[in-house]
């Protein structure tokens, strides 16, 4: 952690904004692959956890060491949820309906099977 006396605050990684960039139910995609860094259980390290361009939505902001801002980002059509940095993701801005978005997306997955009844 670096001490800015200007300021008078422990400032975050360098690759962080001061303050979250997106906020949680924010709609995002990947800008590059996440590998595996070991903390992806079942998988090995190395290997590429999801890859872009998947979309997701911010589910909790998080550090890690108490410098490093990480956004837990659900990619539900992927079915993983992944840590992800700032510059490993960008907002999405489109017309669609973020919540109308992940429950056609839950009628689908229903009606294959996998998740329950329709």
């Amino acid at each position: 952690m670096a001490l800015n006396a200007d300021a008078n605050f422990i400032s975050a990684s360098s690759k962080d904004e001061a303050l979250p960039v997106f906020k949680i139910g924010e709609r995002v995609k990947l800008t590059q692959e996440i590998k595996n860094d070991g903390t992806y259980y079942g998988l090995e390290r190395g290997e590429v956890v999801i890859a872009p361009p998947a979309t997701g939505f911010i589910r909790h902001i998080g550090d890690f060491l108490q410098t490093i801002r990480i956004y837990d980002v659900d990619f539900f059509k992927e079915g993983k949820v992944v840590g992800c940095r700032e510059f490993e993701i960008e907002s999405v801005d489109d017309e669609f309906s973020d919540v109308e978005d992940e429950l056609n997306w839950l009628k689908e997955h229903r009606k294959s099977g996998k998740g329950g009844s329709a």
